[in-house]
């Protein structure tokens, strides 16, 4: 599972003109499924994503996760993350999770955020989307839990 983790002061996404999520401070998170993921893989990911220490406390520094403060989290599905371009000029998404089994590992990775008590927006999965975003920092991390 591949991340791009953004932090944000706002964020938002469009579906054929109508906001269908929109965050305040937290953070914006693309969101792909491979082809080798599993349960486990959401389990790595929603840990890293809500513990990450990336907010910044009284002096300053970056010592507060999402977790520590009134901050959601806009989960976008990104099946992108997973094309291949070291071949021609097209990519190849042939490591993407198919679409339904990608659905709801995508689906299980919102819910068990939220069960950590985030608010968490999201998407739709698999229609085209706009994202609007205002990056705090900026801020931009690149997880993956295949290592």
């Amino acid at each position: 599972m591949r991340a791009v983790v953004q932090r944000v002061s706002e964020s938002s996404v469009e579906v054929e003109g109508r906001v269908v999520g929109r965050i305040g401070p937290g953070l914006l998170v693309l969101l792909g499924v491979g082809k080798a993921d599993t349960d486990k893989d959401v389990d790595w990911m929603v840990e890293k994503v809500s513990h990450l220490r990336i907010f910044e406390d009284e002096q300053g520094k970056m010592n507060r996760s999402l977790l520590e403060g009134s901050r959601s989290l806009l989960a976008i599905s990104q099946f992108t993350l997973y094309g291949d371009t070291r071949k021609g000029r097209r990519p190849s998404f042939v490591e993407a999770k198919e679409p339904a089994e990608a659905n709801r590992l995508y689906e299980l990775f919102c819910e068990r955020a939220r069960s950590l008590g985030l608010d968490v927006q999201t998407g739709i999965f698999a229609a085209q989307m706009k994202v609007s975003l205002v990056n705090d920092g900026p801020v931009t991390l690149i997880l993956d839990s295949q290592g």
